[in-house]
């Protein structure tokens, strides 16, 4: 590592405590990012909207809506199905939500890393 004027270390052209700042810049706005997506709602549905899965961006599951009407044919196998089909479709908008708001700050570093899904 290559030492400054006064005798910090300096990487590639920024000092060290240029890059801490930044590391700390970033750290807030993934904490931000964090809470957003936390605070954020997404829906599933299936059946035509019969059955809707409301979670959480953090994907914890907050509610399951049932239409009455599908109670009603008594076919327990269908709605097993459609509660199923809406609880992943609330998944993959929870997920889509968590890569919009992470995508840009992480600039792809969890690929580079092997943790991309």
């Amino acid at each position: 590592m290559a030492k400054g004027k006064h005798g910090r270390g300096q990487m590639g052209g920024v000092s060290q405590s240029g890059l801490m700042a930044q590391v700390q810049q970033m750290q807030a706005k993934l904490a931000q990012a964090q809470e957003e997506i936390a605070a954020a709602r997404v829906e599933g549905s299936a059946g035509g909207g019969a059955v809707r899965v409301r979670m959480t961006g953090g994907m914890i599951c907050e509610e399951v809506l049932i239409a009455p009407e599908l109670l009603q044919d008594g076919d327990v196998d269908m709605l097993q199905d459609l509660v199923t089909a809406g609880v992943n479709q609330a998944i993959q908008q929870a997920q889509a939500l968590t890569e919009a708001k992470m995508g840009p700050l992480t600039g792809g570093l969890g690929s580079m890393m092997g943790l991309s899904g």
